[in-house]
């Protein structure tokens, strides 16, 4: 809210003197409020009252006469406000966290009360901000502290208040304005003075021993990554700023985001979290980060800094300090409250030396606190300007999509490379956008400049030269070949659609999207999705494809021991891709309802697991003689003689259900190439359950 009521209220308490009030310019578009932190200004305040303050604003007009209209109230929710304002580290007000797009007007009778208590604490507020200037300007021998210049750049450029107060405070160099002296090379940390541009950040900076030690990891051994780091910056840091002033955060907290991820919005820790800001899962869907098949909006550097503006604004207000409130970020609330609770202080310097935080969070503050210095003043700290090679500013257009499309068509539609759309939309977890009605549109970002050419063009795009997409949950024994076959798709383009690198392993339960042709005009769009895809490097070998669900680490195959037990001889059987009981028994001879005692099977149709044993007694049977142990592995012979073509001689095999040239070849030992050689196969996607397989040289 601007300051325009106050000046107003203050005039109007002043003795009228008949002198015409000054003219009062137009109040900043976007106001913020701030509670001071410091004490030292807090005192000189309650010792001059609020009057004095207008005598070093209005030193040149005098006393006002009394106002005549009061000035409109806001309906802009602000933070905790009053009380908490006046405590030492307490909470800096400014606006509750609202999801983008949420209208800031209250709408029935509670929310526009809610509002006015909110504008009332606002105004609380922004008296204490007043209160802290007017200490600073009216005791010539107290310094201006950050907290007083932040103050004052929130005041807004026009505000004709601001200008008094400077001019009271005699610190022209803080006019935003003008342009601020540069930092001289710093050459020894040891003895740099920090005080000299603490009133440069809006950030409470100090020079720790940490501190200084990750400015010199930053200038020595982390250079390369710091570069990088600040490439990108130029890209995202002027679209954070505005999101973190909307939400009464100093803008200077933009560095949290440096340390978390440099600025990539595709950055993931092992800890699971992902995106600029580094949100774990459940953090980012408390916060209104939507995670799904189609998207995972905590790669977003939008959406995921107003999610990080507002949690970071609840942990300072439940913490009382910036610095625990950073701590809390790395490490949780619950544990920084449970230290300050332990330990009876809130200084972080203080807690960073007790046993209870773990190592990367004592070295969390120093680490942004580090940054946000060398990132602000690069020159200062040795680095030069052609070291960085800045990111252009994150600019687009957004247009809304009634239905899922494949990017390729987008991209084509708005003239530019599909590499651009995915660039300003990193959400997007597969090669099409989600699912999207007319009543629920999706917002799709291009950039700067194309959208009325994706308009023109894109409704110019008929049915048949898109894809339509289905979604496909993968079972045991899938391959890639196999699902794209059953969809009458590609695996190429099943592979480039879910961004997957290689279809050696499918997660059994996983989702793909397949994209399937609408129609037979529209194959063409299915085979230039393939031939792209190929471009790229994605190529599908069939017979370097593993069954989803086959274990990663070699497992047992066929029978794996044989031993005597009472007299008895018994097999150790490992269960294959394409097993099951009545395979199994055929194999030995024996009863399914034998097999199912051996090993208490009670389900009528148990499922058997790849690479689990089983138990087979076959002693008695004909098949004792086709169980022999060579080397300690035991083989069970196949009666296939049957089915054996007159002339051929070697082993062969008959496919059972659900096995592919790869598990026989590695049953076998040989390879898919030899077994496609031998048989005269072309394609290995079309053989039938029982073809019987050579597995030697004709």
């Amino acid at each position: 809210m601007p300051p325009l009521p106050l000046l107003l209220l203050a005039l109007a308490s002043a003795p009228a003197t008949g002198l015409t009030p000054p003219p009062v310019g137009p109040a900043p578009a976007k106001a913020q409020v701030v509670a001071s932190d410091g004490a030292q200004a807090g005192a000189a305040a309650d010792a001059a009252g609020i009057g004095a303050v207008m005598q070093a604003a209005a030193v040149d007009v005098g006393a006002a006469k009394p106002a005549t209209a009061a000035a409109p109230r806001s309906t802009t929710p602000s933070g905790s406000g009053g009380a908490d304002a006046a405590v030492g580290d307490a909470e800096e007000p400014g606006p509750e966290p609202l999801e983008p797009g949420t209208s800031m007007v209250a709408e029935d009778a509670s929310e526009q009360a809610e509002a006015t208590r909110d504008a009332v604490e606002a105004e609380s507020a922004e008296l204490e901000e007043l209160r802290a200037l007017e200490g600073a300007a009216l005791d010539p021998a107290s310094r201006s502290t950050a907290e007083v210049m932040q103050s004052l750049r929130r005041l807004g450029l026009a505000n004709p208040l601001r200008m008094r107060m400077l001019d009271a405070l005699d610190e022209h160099t803080f006019r935003e304005d003008e342009e601020l002296p540069e930092i001289p090379l710093i050459t020894d940390l040891a003895t740099f003075d920090v005080s000299q541009i603490q009133d440069r950040y809006d950030i409470p900076v100090e020079m720790q021993p940490l501190v200084a030690q990750y400015v010199q990891f930053f200038q020595g051994p982390g250079r390369r990554w710091f570069r990088k780091w600040m490439s990108r910056a130029a890209r995202y840091v002027p679209v954070m700023h505005p999101i973190l002033e909307q939400y009464g955060l100093p803008k200077d907290t933009v560095y949290l985001a440096m340390i978390e991820s440099g600025f990539s919005a595709h950055a993931y820790s092992w800890a699971h979290a992902a995106g600029p800001w580094q949100f774990i899962s459940s953090t980012g869907k408390q916060y209104g980060l939507k995670q799904d098949f189609w998207v995972d909006e905590r790669r977003d550097p939008i959406k995921a800094t107003h999610a990080a503006a507002s949690y970071l604004k609840d942990l300072k207000r439940e913490l009382g300090h910036w610095y625990l409130a950073w701590a809390g970020y790395n490490t949780g609330s619950g544990r920084v409250r449970r230290m300050v609770a332990r330990h009876g202080t809130t200084d972080f310097w203080l807690l960073s030396e007790e046993r209870g935080l773990a190592k990367e969070t004592k070295h969390y503050v120093p680490k942004l606190i580090a940054a946000a210095l060398v990132a602000k003043h690069p020159a200062a700290f040795g680095f030069k300007e052609d070291e960085f090679d800045p990111e252009p500013v994150l600019d687009f257009d957004e247009v809304q999509l009634t239905d899922a499309a494949d990017l390729d068509v987008l991209a084509r539609a708005a003239g530019v490379s599909v590499k651009a759309v995915q660039d300003l939309n990193p959400e997007l977890k597969r090669w099409c956008t989600p699912p999207a009605t007319a009543r629920k549109p999706y917002t799709l970002r291009l950039p700067k400049g194309t959208a009325t050419r994706f308009a023109e063009s894109y409704k110019r795009i008929s049915p048949a030269e898109r894809l339509t997409f289905r979604i496909h949950k993968v079972k045991r024994g899938d391959t890639l070949s196999q699902i794209a076959e059953k969809y009458g798709s590609a695996s190429e383009a099943i592979l480039q659609m879910n961004q997957l690198k290689s279809a050696h392993r499918l997660r059994v339960g996983g989702e793909l999207v397949i994209p399937i042709p609408t129609g037979k005009k529209s194959g063409g769009a299915l085979a230039t999705k393939v031939a792209q895809a190929r471009r790229s490097g994605v190529v599908v070998r069939p017979q370097d494809e593993v069954p989803a669900g086959t274990p990663k680490g070699p497992v047992a195959a066929g029978p794996v021991k044989k031993e005597t037990i009472n007299g008895r001889t018994r097999v150790t059987y490992g269960v294959m891709s394409g097993d099951s009981l009545w395979v199994i028994a055929n194999k030995f001879n024996v009863s399914v309802d034998a097999m199912k005692k051996w090993n208490n099977l009670k389900r009528r149709n148990p499922t058997l697991q790849v690479g689990s044993t089983l138990f087979i007694w076959p002693e008695g049977t004909a098949a004792t003689a086709s169980v022999q142990e060579r080397g300690g592995t035991v083989l069970a012979k196949h009666t296939v003689s049957a089915t054996r073509p007159a002339g051929k001689a070697g082993k062969v095999h008959a496919l059972a259900e659900g096995e592919t040239l790869w598990s026989v070849a590695q049953r076998y030992g040989v390879s898919v190439d030899d077994i496609m050689k031998w048989n005269k196969i072309k394609d290995h996607r079309t053989l039938p359950t029982g073809k019987v397989l050579h597995l030697s040289a004709p």
